[in-house]
């Protein structure tokens, strides 16, 4: 399973603003573009997402940019994902019905085994902030 690009680059793009921000600046798309090598386009579709669902601030004019909404300690990975994507699952089926795995009439026979590991995958992005990645707190000799 793989995170879509959106995903993947609203983490990045999120990840360096917090780098980057301070009380004084903001940041601006181009300064991500250039630093991620993600396109200015792409980060605006992205930035307007995450705007609407409050994770950051913008900022029109010639000094403006973006910041943080919150402090990076209070933004998980999840709400991140959340803000550019539909849904993560590794099911082909619809959570909500009892059965129906890939448009059959039942469970597929691993149905239960893609449920779980979508609710870890889940609940492991919804414990991770950003400040956790950027303080390098998910190295794997640190994670037992």
């Amino acid at each position: 399973m793989e995170l879509s690009t959106k995903s993947r680059y609203a983490v990045m793009a999120l990840l360096d603003l917090a780098q980057h921000e301070s009380e004084a600046n903001l940041v601006s798309l181009n300064e991500i573009a250039a630093r991620q090598g993600i396109s200015v386009s792409y980060l605006e579709q992205l930035f307007s997402k995450l705007r609407r669902s409050g994770l950051v601030i913008a900022k029109r004019g010639p000094a403006g940019g973006y910041k943080l909404a919150r402090p990076s300690a209070k933004i998980e990975i999840a709400s991140i994902v959340k803000a550019v994507e539909e849904e993560i699952k590794a099911t082909g089926c619809d959570p909500d019905k009892r059965a129906g795995c890939a448009g059959r009439e039942t469970k597929c026979v691993a149905h239960d085994l893609w449920a779980a590991l979508t609710m870890h995958i889940h609940e492991f992005m919804a414990k991770v902030s950003l400040e956790d990645v950027l303080e390098g707190r998910l190295t794997a000799s640190k994670r037992n």
